[in-house]
């Protein structure tokens, strides 16, 4: 078992390109609350926090009621979206073909650390035929809030993998922050929602054809 690796994926902004999704459902949900839209790059910096810390960073003049309730309007308009809208929220390009690659390697193993709810991340696997594809699948429903830890050391416990045979692939400083504190290596992606330059990852990749490599060099092969 010694040889398994891991291969932990963030999912917004880093395997499925949502952004169109996650504003559309920001709209709705601020505007039933009569308050004013958010900058769209204040919106798309909070991308991969949990909902309630989320909303808290957006509106931290809003007390505790109104936050829930913009997480609740949030959840709803989200799902109902990509209920009316299967364009949305595509697979970044390359992606498939990598998943794929990666699965195909009896030592790899794929899990995903992200913000959504369970119920947000299994309409997610469903719409792109990716359910069962990931060993282990961590969501905000059972973990605090990016940049804890949590998730990679529950997906690396579950499955039996070392911290020098584990990487971390995201696109945002709290994915980053994350895999530090969990001590694993950082892999960033540089078509996400925070600017390349803040991510500050052992590897940065610009093409998801790079990935493969990056694991390798970073996890052994």
């Amino acid at each position: 078992m010694s040889d398994l690796r891991l291969v932990i994926f963030d999912v917004d902004g880093t395997l499925v390109d949502s952004q169109a999704e996650i504003l559309a459902a920001m709209t709705h949900a601020f505007a039933a609350e009569g308050r004013a839209m958010p900058h769209r790059s204040d919106v798309l910096s909070i991308v991969g926090l949990s909902l309630d810390v989320a909303f808290a960073r957006l509106c931290p003049d809003a007390d505790q009621a109104v936050q829930a309730r913009l997480v609740e309007g949030y959840k709803d308009a989200f799902s109902t979206q990509r209920a009316q809208n299967a364009d949305h929220g595509p697979l970044y390009p390359g992606a498939r073909a990598v998943l794929d690659t990666l699965a195909a390697q009896d030592n790899t193993l794929l899990a995903v650390a992200t913000g959504k709810s369970r119920r947000g991340l299994d309409k997610l696997l469903e719409r792109h035929a990716l359910e069962g594809f990931f060993h282990s699948e961590q969501v905000a429903d059972h973990h605090p809030s990016k940049p804890n830890p949590s998730m990679i050391l529950t997906a690396m416990n579950e499955l039996g993998v070392a911290q020098n045979r584990a990487v971390m692939v995201g696109d945002t400083t709290y994915d980053m922050d994350m895999a530090r504190a969990a001590g694993v290596a950082k892999i960033g992606v540089g078509w996400g929602y925070h600017a390349a330059d803040l991510l500050m990852p052992d590897i940065l990749i610009h093409e998801f054809g790079a990935l493969p490599g990056a694991v390798d060099e970073l996890a052994g092969h």
